[in-house]
């Protein structure tokens, strides 16, 4: 039996469209996302992008709530420097209030931005200790009381929510973290695949269910990885230069949005590592890739992160992972 398989969504704003047509295609993806039987959708806090739309993630995950049935619905991640814990413990329960027990809360350390837009959003701190008491004092805001371990204050729209959370990172320090706090940890291979196999085995290794915001008796690692699947290799390999290009832009300071695909010979030997985990091709192709990455790894589920131009390759993409994977 094959892993859960999991999709997270950026909102991508094509060339030639606008963040409104970015998001109504994001929803068009999560009501097919939701029918084939995808375990968890989750949209990803960015700022100061041109390209991307996905800087309001609760607002979001309401909406793709309210179009969906049985699909979890999350945040891959809330950047916690960026919020009031208080105000994120309020914005989820209200979230699991309106649409049940489908809501996911993935935490993060990172901004998820640059310098300045972090300094013009900074409300809390990122060190791992606060970052650990935020944690704390959220699973009490979600719990029987509502109310924090380190203030009196009262959550009553949350309260007895009981939302998961989810500890995100890309390097052993993120492991560490997630492992020690004793929570499922959501690895950011798709983009960093430098510290995989380390952060994995540090997280499993300092893994605790002592501490006291401990909420799982095992590891639980949620892999990132880029996933176009088109009928053939050669037309995947194309549709796959939409991503390079967004990296490439992105190391070179370019600020556009996401461009259509190109021949990929244009980049032969250029393509940035940050893309190394990543699975391209035909059904059979990506199938191989995608078993090949759970060995590696062992993770006990799979998020995918598929860049398209057009949402119809997208959405094609989706339906023909989810004919080979289900």
């Amino acid at each position: 039996m094959s892993i859960p398989l999991s999709i997270l969504d950026l909102v991508f704003i094509s060339d030639g469209s606008t963040a409104r047509e970015g998001i109504a295609a994001s929803m068009e993806s999560a009501r097919l996302a939701d029918r084939l039987g995808y375990h968890r959708l989750w949209f990803a806090e960015h700022h100061n992008t041109p390209n991307l739309a996905s800087s309001a993630t609760a607002l979001l995950i309401s909406q793709a709530a309210s179009v969906t049935e049985n699909i979890r619905v999350g945040s891959g991640g809330v950047m916690l420097p960026n919020h009031a814990p208080l105000m994120v413990a309020e914005q989820y329960g209200t979230l699991a209030n309106l649409h049940g027990d489908r809501i996911d809360l993935g935490l993060g350390r990172a901004p998820g931005t640059d310098g300045m837009t972090a300094q013009a959003l900074s409300r809390s701190s990122a060190e791992p200790q606060a970052f650990a008491q935020h944690i704390y004092d959220l699973q009490a805001w979600f719990g029987e009381t509502g109310t924090a371990h380190s203030t009196p204050i009262l959550s009553s729209v949350s309260q007895g929510m009981e939302v998961p959370i989810w500890v995100l990172g890309s390097t052993v320090n993120g492991a560490s973290i997630a492992g020690q706090l004793g929570l499922p940890f959501s690895l950011a291979s798709h983009f960093a695949p430098d510290q995989i196999d380390d952060a994995i085995r540090v997280y499993r290794e300092s893994f605790s269910t002592e501490a006291p915001t401990a909420r799982i008796d095992t590891p639980q690692v949620m892999a990132g990885i880029n996933v176009i699947v088109a009928d053939t290799d050669a037309e995947a390999q194309r549709q796959f230069t939409t991503l390079q290009q967004m990296f490439l832009d992105l190391r070179a300071g370019r600020r556009r949005k996401i461009q259509p695909p190109v021949d990929p010979e244009q980049f032969a030997g250029s393509s940035p590592g940050m893309l190394e985990i990543s699975a391209v091709g035909s059904p059979e192709t990506v199938k191989a890739q995608l078993d090949e990455f759970v060995e590696r790894t062992g993770a006990d589920e799979l998020i995918t992160v598929t860049y398209a131009f057009d949402p119809a390759v997208r959405n094609r993409s989706i339906e023909l992972l989810a004919e080979l994977w289900f």
